[in-house]
């Protein structure tokens, strides 16, 4: 085999292409490629001074879920290990001797990330990613939605689940027809129109140019929510609470795991057009060749 032809096939293999469609194309046997493919082997020997940790489905020898660590700035995935363990987790963040230079780190609201990143990276303060606190308040909204729909006739009740995306959306986007069906919604239920009351100030929350401000306006819809008592709401704010310094540092710092989402997306594809990794370490090296 020629030293073109290997460069060619592993050129192939860093876009979404199955192993089965190269080998189609190069007139090879799949464990042909499979085998040139094996050759690649990626290791990360630095950690930058932020980084993104978030999990995904992959279903591989090593376990259900597999943790993902990128970094955020230059947008590129550093490494994936074969599963989401605390133990893990900290044992390779403790294995760089650059992991001092840690400044921030990005993440979701997974207890074991929080202890690991503590226990191993002394420098870092955690930031909790947007979009994995505010979708809290679609969920909140959610159940009263379905709560209150249960009790209510046949016909209201396909009316409001067809009607579930006027509550989601923000209000400053609706159009005038949209608001007037949305009014003629939350007059079927009082229940209902506090939980919409709630969610919109919860985005008037979001809005906060830093940290302060964002405190403030949290401690103003506290008690807001405290007033309603709406049990669906009254979870919510604990779940908060418990995250509340890292979900407030993320009103001050620019990261976000969004870039880690469009990674995330790009590993469905790369699993499905595979049907499926058995191997992890043959997963990890594709995900790592595609996206390093």
């Amino acid at each position: 085999m020629s030293t073109r032809l290997i460069g060619f096939i592993i050129d192939r293999l860093r876009e979404n292409y199955s192993m089965k469609s190269v080998a189609r194309e190069c007139r090879l046997s799949i464990s042909t490629v499979i085998r040139v493919f094996d050759l690649i082997s990626y290791t990360n020997k630095e950690l930058p001074s932020v980084i993104s940790i978030d999990e995904f489905k992959g279903t591989t020898d090593k376990g259900k879920y597999q943790c993902i660590i990128a970094d955020p700035v230059n947008k590129r995935v550093l490494d994936i290990l074969p599963d989401r363990e605390l133990v893990n987790v900290k044992d390779y963040l403790k294995s760089f001797k650059s992991r001092e230079n840690v400044q921030y780190v990005v993440m979701d609201m997974w207890e074991p990330y929080k202890l690991a990143v503590k226990r191993a990276l002394p420098n870092a303060q955690i930031v909790i990613d947007k979009f994995h606190f505010i979708r809290h308040n679609a969920w909140a909204i959610e159940r009263v939605r379905k709560e209150v729909q249960e009790n209510m006739p046949d016909h209201l009740r396909k009316y409001m689940k067809k009607s579930k995306k006027l509550l989601l959306a923000k209000k400053e986007n609706l159009s005038a027809e949209s608001k007037h069906k949305l009014a003629h919604m939350l007059e079927l239920s009082n229940k209902l129109r506090k939980a919409y009351i709630l969610k919109e100030k919860f985005y008037w929350v979001m809005k906060a140019e830093n940290s302060k401000k964002a405190r403030r306006r949290l401690n103003r819809w506290y008690k807001l929510v405290n007033k309603f008592n709406l049990p669906q709401y009254n979870y919510m704010v604990n779940t908060i609470k418990n995250w509340e310094p890292e979900i407030l540092l993320s009103f001050d710092v620019p990261y976000t795991n969004g870039c880690i989402e469009g990674f995330n997306n790009k590993i469905k594809v790369i699993k499905r057009n595979a049907f499926g990794y058995k191997r992890f370490t043959r997963f990890r090296n594709r995900i790592l060749h595609c996206c390093f």
